[in-house]
């Protein structure tokens, strides 16, 4: 078969998007199918509308030939996309992964609100460009031949809005890898690693961090960002990592802690809830004390071991090979 992927970044860009295109790319070939990437260029340079007016005009070159698209997100390549497919008659796969139009709000705003709680006590501050993006977005999903959540919390979230008809959706879980090299910590460094956005809640976990510095000196806020590679080298070496975002769901980061065998704490507004509740720490996003307290509590050496050997057992794996295969099994079920 030959199978088009639709993604806003490609390698050697970063972001989940990329990391994801490149991978499902691989497993494709692997599997004897012809894939070709399809990805924003000078659409980066464009207006809004003009720029997926463009990519709508490249997807109708590419699409001719392809069994079926991957789209991987809801909006800058989805619905471009969407709208091509359902022209030339080709099934399209949505993949959803973030909630763009709660963070391009949050971002606008600085109105630190709750994913879960967005559509509900939101809408109607929206400005005309945002209930545009919404009206599209919905449009979009609600035009898939499939759409695949990484988590059924999310999907929770968006059913009673976007109005999709559920049948028509699937769960494929983000990738779990198997185990990596691990190394003690030299110092009591937590890392954090994430883009400056108001969403990722950067303002309360430098205040909460603030406050353990007053019982316990040794403790390092590292929030610095790499390049992928170097910054699983950094992975592997921390501490522990912690993300404390508004809404996250399915992080990477938490991910890759896990591979690397390194304790975590993670906000409780998350899909990854069910999967990591046994062995991760889970704090309320909007309590700095809570935040700061769970901390100091993985600064405790006992505890740290404890929650260490808990993420040692953890062996549940979900390859690139096993994500491949699902979304052929969805492709099967609509061709």
């Amino acid at each position: 078969m030959k199978i088009v992927i639709a993604t806003g970044i490609y390698p050697p860009e970063i972001g989940g998007p990329a990391q994801y295109a490149k991978n499902l790319k691989a497993e494709f070939e692997a599997k004897d199918h012809r894939v070709k990437v399809l990805t924003y260029w000078l659409e980066k340079k464009l207006p809004l509308g003009f720029r997926h007016l463009w990519f709508f005009l490249r997807c109708l070159l590419v699409f001719p030939s392809a069994d079926f698209v991957v789209a991987l997100d809801t909006f800058s390549v989805a619905m471009p996309a969407v709208a091509a497919a359902r022209l030339l008659g080709k099934k399209i796969i949505i993949r959803t992964g973030g909630d763009f139009l709660w963070e391009w709000y949050v971002e606008r705003t600085g109105d630190l609100v709750l994913l879960k709680n967005f559509y509900q006590t939101r809408m109607n501050q929206l400005n005309s460009k945002e209930k545009i993006v919404f009206k599209l977005s919905r449009w979009t999903v609600r035009n898939a031949s499939r759409l695949i959540f990484s988590t059924e919390w999310q999907k929770r979230i968006w059913l009673p809005v976007y109005g999709f008809d559920e049948a028509k959706t699937a769960i494929v879980e983000n990738y779990y890898g198997p185990k990596e090299p691990s190394f003690p910590p030299t110092e009591k460094n937590f890392l954090a690693g994430t883009r400056p956005l108001k969403w990722k809640n950067t303002k309360r976990l430098a205040e909460a961090f603030e406050k353990t510095k007053i019982k316990n000196a040794t403790i390092i806020y590292d929030d610095a960002t790499k390049p992928f590679e170097k910054f699983m080298e950094k992975v592997a070496r921390c501490y522990a990592v912690i993300l404390v975002s508004l809404g996250d769901v399915s992080p990477n980061l938490i991910l890759d802690a896990i591979r690397h065998n390194k304790p975590f704490i993670l906000t409780k507004e998350t899909g990854l809830y069910g999967r990591l509740k046994n062995i991760g720490i889970f704090v309320d996003p909007e309590n700095v004390d809570d935040i700061a307290d769970k901390i100091l509590y993985l600064a405790d050496k006992k505890n740290y071991e404890q929650y260490r050997e808990k993420i040692e057992s953890f062996n549940f794996t979900h390859t690139w090979s096993q994500i491949a295969e699902e979304f052929l099994a969805v492709y099967e079920q609509i061709k």
